[in-house]
């Protein structure tokens, strides 16, 4: 994880956060782990996620087994994960594991369907935060193209 400062906005970069590092900054865990990485960190700003989608998914088994198609409500999780390894980042080691839970989810829209071999960049923006609570705009995008969007709002709690 290599941090910069950047002399223009007096904000701290972090360039790229691995798998292995995001499973000690949240808790979950396969199957419910939707990034494999996290890019283009500023702390209390925003960063981008990353999501491999492959067949091998378990909710392609079911969603649907003749057209597999990522289901929204996981993409929206995706973009909440994004979310909580900002939060934890920008906090610090002190915040890690700590739950995140999700408070509201509005504006959510779906533009087209994710399926197996698609890699999503979620870009996520915090609007506000307040106390332990922060809001964000998310967006996921398969190869530059808007797949889905939503404004939502989580809570972390201080305990793990």
């Amino acid at each position: 994880m290599d941090v910069t400062a950047d002399n223009n906005a007096q904000s701290k970069k972090i360039d790229d956060i691995d798998i292995t590092r995001i499973m000690k900054m949240i808790p979950h865990r396969y199957p419910i782990l939707m990034i494999d990485r996290v890019i283009d960190v500023t702390l209390g700003e925003g960063a981008t996620g990353v999501k491999n989608v492959t067949i091998n998914e378990p909710f392609f088994q079911g969603h649907f087994p003749s057209r597999p198609v990522m289901p929204g409500v996981l993409i929206i999780e995706a973009m909440a994960q994004t979310s909580a390894v900002l939060v934890v980042a920008t906090l610090g080691p002190e915040a890690e594991g700590k739950l995140v839970y999700f408070m509201t989810v509005d504006e959510a829209r779906f533009r087209r369907p994710v399926t197996p071999g698609d890699t999503i960049h979620i870009h996520v923006t915090k609007q506000r935060q307040r106390a332990n609570v922060w809001k964000f705009k998310g967006e996921a995008k398969v190869n530059g193209v808007l797949v889905a969007e939503a404004i939502y709002s989580a809570m972390i709690l201080d305990e793990k």
